[in-house]
This record gives structure tokens, C-alpha cells and sequence, in this order.
């Protein structure tokens, strides 16, 4: 079904949502430097598009000379020719499959093969293998060797870096105030990365940029989704924003890491003793390239190389002006398609917001290391990112529950965040229970149907919280997501995934209400500052 769609039909399924933000308190040096970065973007996106495919840059340059208006809007829109949200379906005539390790690996390398070879290598050999800034190619012997992305992507990352500096050298003029970082020096330092292949000291500037800096900029290689052979090697994406600094202000009280760290219900053992709280700067978004194909992006939380993380901590990023889309022209349909009605008033666009943020603050949370040592996200491989991503939802409702209770949170409602959170699970689904968000949440929404915290009428089909059993449900996934991590047991996770990272028929049947209603799967963005 998915590959007979037309293209008209695909596209509608994102509401077409302009990304802009009041720029009138911007200084003329702050404008320029703008110009600047938008052209730096330009190569960012042409990266990340040979990244994910080695067709990709070809396939490209011939849909823009052919003039198919609708096929160049889908392919810049999912960077490449697959619908993620489709199972990754094709809807250009002639490609392959998605390749499962993107570009960052031989074509058809075998996973076996891989890990065999790095067993041959020292570890210092290893680790570089393995890094987030090397690729893997084949020399003219047929033998695996490792490259450096400064070396690999040269060609584009040193005009990159050239137009990154110009912009430097505008806000230079401008003037900052308080502790921290200022942007041009981030600027410059990780223009310097780009060829340096280095990216720890321009990351610790990036967490370290001062609040009066009024814009924040984003640029470099950060997720792994785009390597599913392992999650790896990280993708190159931008991001340009314009501070919030009222919303910013705000919302600094969700920071403190540690309240919910004490209160995880798993054993001592697994709880992270290496917390830093998390910096949260809230934004509207102007300008993205790179790895940002639909769907969008409403808040993320950076560095994920865990040496940046050890020595600095990570930085909470929420954009407003996208959130605000997501919930009026998703989510507030799909829930009249999924809820039962007497739930629909505990539908609010602040239990949404809020619970992003609190999801992006609690990828902090939980171990990053399993109980032997290593990174769980070596141990787990390409379950970690699906889980990774369920733990953060469910811990943040979890977290939300406790901050009700404590009064930190006094604008929503336990029973706004419960009915709130099951609406949005439907709107996860849809991107595919192949990409990590989508998984992530079908494990969710099954657990706590299984434990009684969500229910589904056998009459209407519509899905309810039951306010009773949905307090310990979302208590015992907490629990049993952190152990699978801190025991970093794969073979554990694969049991888990497969007993609850399916649809089910409830699911499936509301699925199909909210496509027949025609609700907009996602927003698309439009950037005027692109021009």
C-alpha cells in the first residue's frame, strides 16, 4: 500500500509549517553572519545527503534537472529517495533498499565481517573503527581500512568551514555579556574540527555558549540513526535558532537531573552517579540542513559522544516554534480520531510541550554504561537507539508524575500528561515502527496496555487512560527498560523488542481512522530565511 501512494498524496501528508521568529532585536552583523551560515548549510545538507546514500548526490542533481516538482519536494524532505514513515519505502523508480549502515560502510559489508576485523586491530585502532568521525572503505587489496571524515567529506567540509568563519567574523562585533562562550568563538573553533577531525574542545564551547548570545547555532556530526548496522558513526546536521530567552527562563527549574535520578525505581546499581544538569535553552527555529529530514525535529538533547558528555555534560535544546506546529496540525486531530471522548479535555499543548523537554532532559538519565563497563550503546547495537528513545519517554512521564507531586510542575496535570502522552503515541507510530521514535513507542503503548494503564473499548475502538493502573504501569516499564540497559544483555533486548515493538489490530484499526481522516502525518518546514 505504502509504495502505491502518489506523490500528491505523500506530501500532503505534511502540513506545510513556515519556521520563522521575530528577528527585529538582531544586530546588522548578526544578520550577516545568518547569511553566512545559510551557505555553510548548503554543503551541510549535500554531506549528509552522501552519508545516507552512495546514490544519493547523483540521484539528486538528476531529479532537479528533470523539473518533477513533487519528486524534488519528497526527496529534500526526506533526504533521499525512501518514505521513512512508509517502512522506508521507495518513491523514485530504479533504487535499492535503504542501505541499513547508510554510506558509512562498504556496500553490502556483512556486520560478521566488521566485527571480525576489529578484532584483529590494537585498541587504538579499535577505537577509531568504531568512532563517530570515521568511515569504513575497502583498500585496492579488498581489506577495511578507516577514515576520518575530515579526509572523507573534505570537499565539503572546508567550504563549510569557510563560510562558518565568515560568520564568526560578524558576531565577533557583537557584544556579550555574562559567563560562557561566545558564539563566534564556537564558530571558530568548530570550523577548526571540520578539519581537524578533533570535535571535544568546539563541543565543550557549544555547551558552554553564554545566554545573552541571541542565536544558537548547531553544526557538526551527532546521530547515529542513519548507521542501523551499529549506531556508530554520527550524521552532520544544522541547526539555526533564535533565542527564547522569557521560555528559557522558565524553564530552568527541569533541570535538576538529580531529583529524578534518586527517585528511579530500579536498584542503586543502575542509577547514573555522574550527573550533570543539563543547560535547557528554549528557541524558534529559522534555518536546518543535514540530518533533518521529516520528521521534524521538536527538541534535542547533544552532545552524544559520551567523552563530551563526561567532561561537559550535555545541552537541552527546545524549539518552540516546531512544537507549537506539531500539536495544532497533528496532534490535536489525531486525538479525536484515537481517544475517547470524555478524555479529549485532558488534551493540552502544555502536557505535550513539557513532556518533549522532559524527554530530552531524561536521555540523561539512567546508566550510559552498563554494570561491566562498557557503553551500553556498544552492547546493544541497533536495539539502542529504539530503547534509548522509549527510556527517555518513559521516564519523563515518569519524572512529570513526580514533579506534579512535588509542585516544580504546577501548569499540568497528572491526567493532562497520561491522556496527553497515549494521543502522541499514535502520532510516533506513524513515522514506522523502523525508525527509533516509532519502536520506541509501540513497545510503550503495548507494555502499558498489557499492565491495564491504557485500554481500548471493544465497542468505539477508542483508547482511554485508565487513571487507576497507569501510575505503576509507567513505574514497571521505567524499571524495565534502565535494567535492560544497565545489563546491556542484547539477547534480553531482542526478546523485548519482539514481544512489544509490534502493532497490534486496536492499533493498527486507529491508524487507519486517523489516515482515512487525512490528518497530516507531520509538519514540513518552510524556511523564508533560507532565501
Amino acid at each position: 500500500m505504502a509504495s502505491a501512494r502518489s506523490l500528491s498524496s505523500r506530501i500532503a501528508r505534511f502540513a506545510l509549517f513556515e519556521c520563522t521568529a521575530d528577528l527585529s532585536h538582531l544586530s546588522a552583523h548578526e544578520h550577516a553572519a545568518l547569511k553566512h551560515l545559510v551557505k555553510a548549510g548548503k554543503y551541510i545538507d549535500q554531506l549528509y545527503m552522501r552519508q545516507a546514500w552512495s546514490g544519493n548526490e547523483e540521484l539528486r542533481k538528476k531529479l532537479h534537472a528533470e523539473g518533477n516538482k513533487e519528486l524534488v519536494t519528497l526527496f529534500e524532505m526526506y533526504k533521499g529517495p525512501w518514505a521513512r514513515e512508509d517502512d522506508n519505502v521507495s518513491f523514485v523508480e530504479g533504487v535499492p533498499e535503504r542501505p541499513e549502515g547508510g554510506n558509512f560502510y562498504p556496500e553490502g559489508m556483512k556486520k560478521a565481517d566488521f566485527e571480525k576485523w576489529v578484532e584483529t586491530l590494537p585498541p587504538d585502532e579499535q577505537k577509531k573503527a568504531k568512532s563517530y568521525y570515521t568511515i569504513i572503505r575497502k583498500d585496492d587489496h579488498g581489506r577495511f581500512e578507516t577514515i576520518p571524515y575530515s579526509e572523507a567529506y573534505a570537499d565539503l567540509l572546508k567550504p563549510a568551514a569557510g563560510h562558518v568563519r565568515e560568520a564568526a567574523k560578524e558576531l565577533k562585533n557583537v557584544e556579550v555579556t555574562g559567563e560562557g562562550t561566545r558564539i563566534d568563538e564556537f564558530l571558530s573553533s568548530r570550523a577548526d574540527s571540520f578539519e581537524t577531525n578533533d570535535y571535544l574542545d568546539s563541543e565543550l564551547d557549544w555547551l558552554r555558549l553564554a545566554k545573552s548570545n541571541k542565536l544558537e547555532i548547531t553544526i557538526g556530526p551527532y546521530e547515529q540513526y542513519t548507521d542501523g548496522l551499529f549506531t556508530f558513526k554520527s550524521a552532520y546536521e544544522f541547526y539555526i535558532h533564535v533565542r527564547d530567552e522569557h521560555s528559557s527562563q522558565l524553564l530552568e527549574k527541569f533541570s535538576d537531573l538529580q531529583f529524578v535520578e534518586d527517585r528511579l525505581p530500579v536498584p542503586e546499581k543502575y542509577r547514573n552517579d555522574k550527573l550533570v544538569a543539563a543547560p535547557i535553552v528554549v528557541v524558534n527555529q529559522l534555518y536546518a540542513a543535514g540530518d533533518v529530514a521529516v520528521p521534524m525535529t521538536a527538541a534535542y538533547n547533544l552532545p552524544n559522544d559520551e567523552e563530551a558528555i563526561k567532561k561537559g555534560g550535555s545541552k537541552l535544546v527546545l524549539i518552540k516554534n516546531v512544537q507549537e506546529g506539531k500539536f495544532e496540525h497533528v496532534l490535536r486531530p489525531i486525538a479525536t480520531q484515537v481517544l475517547a471522548k470524555d478524555q479529549l479535555p485532558y488534551l493540552t499543548k502544555d502536557a505535550f510541550t513539557t513532556h518533549v523537554l522532559l524527554h530530552e532532559v531524561c536521555h540523561s538519565n539512567g546508566p550510559h554504561h552498563t554494570l561491566t563497563g562498557d557503553t551500553v550503546r556498544s552492547k546493544l547495537q541497533e536495539y539502542h537507539s529504539a530503547l534509548e528513545e522509549a527510556k527517555a519517554d518513559i521516564a519523563a512521564l515518569f519524572a512529570a508524575d513526580l514533579m506534579v507531586d512535588h509542585g516544580t510542575i504546577d501548569n499540568v496535570t497528572q491526567k493532562e500528561f497520561w491522556v496527553t502522552f497515549l494521543a502522541s503515541a499514535f502520532r510516533s507510530i506513524r513515522f514506522g515502527i523502523q525508525e527509533a521514535h516509532g519502536l520506541g513507542q509501540a513497545i510503550q503503548l503495548n507494555y502499558l496496555v498489557e499492565k491495564g494503564g491504557f485500554t481500548c473499548d471493544e465497542n468505539t475502538r477508542l483508547f482511554s487512560v485508565d487513571f487507576e493502573k497507569i501510575r505503576s504501569a509507567v513505574s514497571d516499564l521505567t524499571r524495565d527498560i534502565l535494567i535492560l540497559q544497565g545489563d546491556g544483555d542484547k539477547s534480553a533486548v531482542d526478546n523485548f523488542v519482539k514481544k512489544y515493538g509490534v502493532l497490534h489490530k486496536d492499533t493498527k484499526d486507529a491508524l487507519a481512522r486517523i489516515d482515512d481522516a487525512g490528518i497530516p502525518v507531520d509538519i514540513r518546514p518552510h524556511y523564508p530565511l533560507a532565501n
